[in-house]
């Protein structure tokens, strides 16, 4: 007997950010695709029917007045995120919408700042929860009986979901397919998706890293140098600091203040940064791989990437080839 399908609504607000609705509403519909049926009935929710003007312009069709009192309540409702210091009024129905109806949802996710919602709704009273890195703080001064963390793309608590930023949506709706129809079915999408890695949930935001990038000090050109052109041998932080002129202490002081991490934590991440380029560029066998960036054996390797990444380095360049 066909499994019933899902209600999923998408609730809209004015201003929404377009790819909060479009990700997670594109992994269901290929699911549905893939699975040969409607295993996902979508529905956009809003107040402002039956259009409304998104964030950057592009005008939203297809929007559903949303039911004061609905003789049936969606399976899943999806709350997707719109910039912050929009007018309350443009959000307090949704709000008090779920303030309602939300304990009788089995699921309610929010997407990106989405979770402002369903927080000023309660939803998020005693659980925890996470949005997009640059408001976090945000959240958690207008949610304190919310746990917010900042670890991982998307958070689950009690049937409760919540994610990062906007793309941090499309790894969430993976999620549930999965949870629903098996690992095949939501691998099957990603790679109709062409997504260049499916992420588990666990990797940070990495806005760290992305200020690191913005911001390069002058002296890190130098020292990634010597250590991609030693990358093969073995560089404790004495050959390091020797290699571009510094004390090992002078080294771990400007590694620590300039980068956030250790001497041994910045080798091990441009070693980890050339495996993934070796990966995605070459055919090299694992051991070679291995050999080439200094991370010992292909065990090792298999660890630090299902570790850093949430995959193997074989279903990394699988999918790195799919994406190509």
């Amino acid at each position: 007997m066909a499994r019933s399908a899902k209600r999923v609504w998408f609730l809209v607000v004015p201003r929404v950010g377009l790819l909060n609705v479009a990700g997670p509403w594109e992994v269901f519909g290929h699911a549905n695709d893939v699975l040969g049926r409607t295993a996902y009935q979508l529905e956009l929710m809003g107040t402002q029917a039956p259009a409304t003007a998104t964030r950057h312009g592009l005008v939203l069709a297809g929007i559903n007045p949303l039911p004061g009192a609905p003789s049936r309540l969606p399976d899943v409702a999806i709350v997707a995120g719109a910039p912050r210091g929009r007018p309350a009024r443009e959000q307090d129905p949704v709000v008090a919408w779920l303030r309602r109806h939300h304990a009788r949802i089995p699921t309610v996710v929010s997407i990106c700042m989405g979770a402002f919602l369903l927080g000023r709704a309660g939803v998020l009273d005693g659980r925890r929860a996470t949005t997009h890195w640059m408001f976090l703080d945000a959240l958690r001064a207008e949610c304190p009986s919310t746990q917010v963390v900042d670890q991982g793309i998307f958070v689950e608590d009690r049937g409760v979901w919540t994610s990062a930023g906007v793309t941090a949506g499309i790894d969430l709706a993976l999620a549930l397919v999965e949870a629903d129809h098996g690992h095949h079915v939501a691998m099957a999408v990603a790679r109709r998706l062409v997504l260049f890695l499916r992420r588990s949930g666990n990797q940070a935001q990495f806005s760290e890293a992305l200020r690191r990038q913005e911001l390069p000090p002058p002296k890190l050109q130098d020292v990634s140098s010597y250590v991609l052109e030693h990358l093969d041998q073995e560089l404790p932080v004495e050959r390091l600091a020797h290699g571009v002129g510094m004390s090992a202490r002078s080294l771990s002081r400007w590694c620590r203040e300039h980068l956030g991490e250790s001497p041994a934590a910045l080798v091990r991440r441009l070693r980890i940064e050339e495996a993934r380029r070796l990966l995605e560029e070459t055919t090299l066998p694992l051991k070679d791989v291995t050999a080439r960036t200094g991370l010992g054996d292909a065990s090792t390797l298999w660890r630090v990437f299902t570790e850093r990444l949430g995959v193997t380095p074989a279903a990394y360049r699988q999918r790195f080839a799919a994406a190509s």
